[in-house]
């Protein structure tokens, strides 16, 4: 690096130059800082023939026109010829002035504001020999980079000024290239068309063919390579050194006691999470860095007595998800569906375990970043989504920390949750059969939820081919089969089943699992059916008298289930023939709407449909017209509107 910084002071030490340079580096990669560390304080410290050179930095990011270059290049030098200015920015230690500050500075000198009553010294305003252009995020500009760089070769053409570019030439390449691509895609596919190339037969593909004309027609790049072949004397490749910039970063926390101290004594962690990332966008790592500081102060203050290695294992995964999904390596969505640590760790001792790639890259994501590095919970939930959305889910962070303080020790996890979520390999010899002891005595007991009894099973029978355990497996499938039935007692329904039993690459098994999940899928939708009656009851008990609370939550929990399977019909007839008149009409027109939107997934409550509206029917027959009863015929035809509507689907 140091050799870097000499080469670019030879260049400002020459005495005649009619060229410029180019730092060209990654985004990210601490291009910026390097000028404002290394090379801004090193040119303004020498002092060539009498004089200090004065540097003038410039970011070209978002720059729409060459005129605002201009202003910038301005507003920057008026600091030179305003004293006042000067000396206030040398008091405060102020290198540059802020953009708002600018802002007013232009408007002042719009308007004829003097900033003082003191002459303009045009022997400095002309004096191009002290001064340093530095021109940042030339990949940046909403202008046309060829515009730009022919706008700068006026400065060091004719007026020899010092002048280094800064850009990511990887980038710039890119948008050369992309730059108004639907327009030269029709004129290139217009062009073939003339010449009668567009339907000719040949070995090549019509998006190379369309490719190459644009090329051909459209070749900025080249122009690009001409210019810079003109004005650029040198460019330097850019290769930080990360070591240095990281404890730069590590500076701006230097108010926070607690917080420097765990960062300074995990330097390493930080540096080896960066290297494992693969990127060298130092800009992605300061923003992980300011969510650790929220992260870490909110445990602090929340949970002062965080184990330590729990708190390493945050700075890692913080640093580490930050980069997965900032760096564009994958979808903001990889984590979404893992919901705690006890997932995370399901999903690696299935891929581990029994060889399943579906989870690919959640093994490699372990693999890659806690490599070498031992921790038992290493998924963190509020972290990811706050990495994500920027929102701190103060009731995940809750949920979260409560469990990291009861299962940080693994040996006080149940033995169940150990085979789970955790590779069986890394418990001891001698703790594995009392794993297994108690494993089965909770199975026995139904202590455990239906969907991790299957998983289990899954295990223990993987288990009995590696001659692990000596069980038989029909003596095993019969205690699994009566803990199944113990555990249906008090289990909540599985409605994920295919996502659950993916995380144990269940179709591995082969057939020792059939009868257990065939026994599973009954079990299970008896739960479906008293968890739907139990909703149906706590929701239909709302008629007549709370029909705010019924409209709310059959609306959001109802439109598509079919609900009234699940209710008793002559219940729900009283219910509402005891409703106002304004309630009966809006509960019709509301189940007319909801069925013919969804009726597919609604037709198993057809049959209590069709006895809803026959104990209607009986009930109205020979009644004496009032508006409730016709209220209650309409109701009923409404019903028959659903029924016959469900015929017609059917046929």
């Amino acid at each position: 690096m140091e050799d870097l910084v000499e080469s670019i002071l030879d260049y400002i030490r020459s005495d005649y130059t009619d060229y410029a340079i180019m730092i060209n580096g990654e985004w990210g990669s601490g291009k910026t800082y390097f000028w404002n560390h290394k090379i801004r304080r090193k040119i303004e410290s020498l002092q060539l023939n009498g004089k200090r050179y004065t540097t003038i930095y410039m970011s070209l990011y978002g720059i729409s026109n060459l005129e605002e270059i201009s202003k910038k290049i301005f507003i920057e030098t008026t600091q030179l010829m305003d004293k006042n200015l000067k000396r206030y920015m040398t008091n405060n230690g102020q290198t540059t002035i802020p953009e708002y500050a600018k802002t007013g500075l232009d408007m002042a000198n719009f308007f004829g504001v003097s900033q003082n009553g003191d002459r303009i010294d045009y022997g400095e305003f002309f004096s191009t020999d002290d001064k340093v252009l530095c021109f940042d995020d030339l990949e940046r500009a909403n202008v046309d980079v060829i515009d730009i760089l022919g706008y700068i070769n006026n400065f060091v053409e004719h007026d020899h000024i010092k002048t280094i570019i800064i850009c990511n030439e990887k980038e710039l390449s890119t948008k050369l290239k992309s730059s108004n691509l639907e327009m030269k895609t029709f004129i290139a596919t217009y062009l073939l068309d003339k010449e009668g190339n567009l339907t000719q037969k040949t070995d090549k593909p019509m998006v190379e063919r369309i490719r190459d004309t644009i090329e051909y027609v459209f070749d900025k790049a080249n122009d690009y390579e001409r210019i810079k072949e003109k004005l650029i004397g040198e460019t330097f490749e850019y290769a930080p050194e990360f070591n240095y910039i990281i404890n730069g970063l590590l500076m701006r926390y230097e108010k926070y006691p607690d917080l420097i101290r765990f960062l300074r004594e995990n330097t390493n962690i930080i540096i080896s999470t960066f290297n494992k990332s693969g990127t060298r966008n130092l800009r992605i790592l300061k923003h992980a860095l300011n969510d650790f500081k929220k992260i870490f102060d909110m445990v602090n203050n929340n949970y002062p007595n965080t184990n330590h290695r729990v708190m390493q294992t945050m700075l890692i995964f913080t640093i580490a998800v930050s980069f997965e999904i900032k760096a564009g390596k994958i979808t903001k969505d990889k984590f979404v569906n893992i919901m705690n640590n006890e997932e995370y760790k399901a999903i690696l001792v299935s891929s581990r375990v029994f060889m399943d790639n579906r989870q690919f890259y959640i093994k490699e994501f372990d693999n890659n970043y806690y490599y070498n590095f031992k921790a038992e919970y290493r998924f963190f939930k509020f972290i990811e989504i706050y990495v994500r959305t920027r929102i701190f889910d103060m009731r995940t962070f809750k949920e979260n920390m409560e469990v990291i303080i009861n299962t940080v020790d693994t040996d006080k996890l149940p033995g169940y949750k150990r085979l789970l979520t955790e590779e069986y390999w890394k418990i001891s010899d001698d703790q594995f059969p009392k794993v297994i002891e108690e494993v089965i005595d909770d199975v026995k007991n139904g202590r455990i939820q239906l969907i991790d009894i299957v998983k289990i099973f899954a295990y223990f029978s993987y288990f009995i081919k590696k001659d692990l355990i000596s069980y038989d497996l029909k003596t095993l499938k019969t205690i699994f089969f009566n803990g199944m039935n113990i555990s249906s007692l008090t289990s909540s329904y599985c409605d994920n089943v295919e996502e659950e039993l993916s995380k144990i690459s269940i179709d591995e098994i082969e057939e020792d699992i059939e009868d257990i999940l065939k026994h599973f899928y009954n079990l299970n939708m008896q739960l479906k059916d008293k968890m739907y009656s139990e909703k149906a009851d706590d929701i239909f008990k709302c008629i007549p008298m709370k029909m705010e609370q019924f409209y709310d939550r059959f609306a959001k929990e109802c439109m598509t289930v079919p609900i009234f399977k699940y209710y008793d019909t002559f219940q729900m007839f009283q219910r509402i023939s005891c409703a106002s008149n304004e309630d009966i009409v809006t509960i019709k027109e509301m189940l007319i709407e909801r069925y013919k939107k969804n009726s597919q997934v609604l037709e198993p409550e057809i049959k209590s449909i069709a006895k809803l509206k026959q104990v209607m029917d009986n009930y109205l027959e020979g009644k004496e017209k009032s508006i409730k009863i016709v209220m209650l015929e309409d109701f009923a035809s409404g019903l028959d509107e659903i029924l016959k509507y469900s015929e017609e689907k059917s046929k």
